[in-house]
């Protein structure tokens, strides 16, 4: 009995802790429709701090910081809103809005044609329609290879076995998009510079040759992480490093 009766208050206390994020969330959304700004940044911040992400929360929270004059803030959680949710094109125009007002215009280094169709070919779906893609195309091919043993006219076991080549194509190469996707995810870091201004060095030491000049919201690539400093790579290919607490990963 008293193990029932404690098994009972465990789980009013865990839906008491859970629920009180979603509360959280739902105030927030009130104090955004009426235009308590302040209060709603606060509200959304608590529920990101209790575990709960979503690109709607992030995307909320941007929009929150936007409308408060906090630039660099907006920024940064429209991208992890981005990274949540790729092909949004509402995000998206509101990420545009926001880089307008960026010091600095970094032109992306030219890349070769099919590199640029690779990459528009794997901006199509995301990393888990890959994935499912694979997978369909992949039982897909087994069906045409069974097809292949059972089906007795020659034609036919030609078209079998032809499309079973295409398929196993697909199934490998959606596979490898999926997988370099995840690869990319994972392991190749994005920050936004939060400082109003931050002297790029050649190497991690304060008193090592300084390289250019950077601007907050400025979006950039991490390549390395040693102590309190962060090698950075730009769009044009600059690289150079930089202190921890000038920027935010995204």
């Amino acid at each position: 009995m008293k193990r029932f009766i404690a098994s009972i208050i465990l789980s009013i206390a865990v839906y008491t802790v859970a629920a009180q994020p979603v509360d959280s969330l739902k105030a927030a959304n009130d104090y955004y429709a009426a235009n308590q700004i302040t209060q709603a940044i606060n509200a959304y911040e608590y529920v990101l701090a209790n575990g709960y992400e979503s690109a709607a929360l992030y995307y909320n929270l941007g929009n929150a910081y936007y409308k408060n004059n906090e630039l660099v803030n907006a920024l940064l959680n429209y991208e992890r809103a981005k990274k949540l949710a790729p092909f949004d094109e509402d995000l998206q125009f509101n990420l545009d809005l926001a880089n307008q007002f960026v010091v600095d215009k970094i032109e992306a280094l030219p890349r070769p044609f099919f590199i640029k169709w690779g990459q528009n070919i794997a901006s199509l779906m995301t990393i888990d329609q890959w994935a499912i893609l694979s997978m369909i195309c992949f039982i897909m091919t087994l069906v045409f290879a069974l097809g292949y043993v059972m089906l007795l006219t020659p034609a036919l076991k030609k078209w079998a076995f032809g499309l079973g080549i295409v398929l196993l194509f697909l199934s490998a190469s959606s596979f490898s998009i999926a997988a370099k996707q995840r690869y990319k995810e994972k392991h190749q870091l994005h920050a936004i510079i939060f400082s109003p201004s931050v002297t790029v060095k050649a190497s991690p030491n304060s008193n090592s040759v300084d390289l250019f000049v950077i601007h907050e919201g400025l979006k950039v690539e991490i390549l390395k992480n040693h102590n309190a400093w962060l090698e950075i790579k730009l769009e044009d290919g600059n690289q150079g490093w930089v202190q921890k607490e000038s920027l935010k990963i995204i």
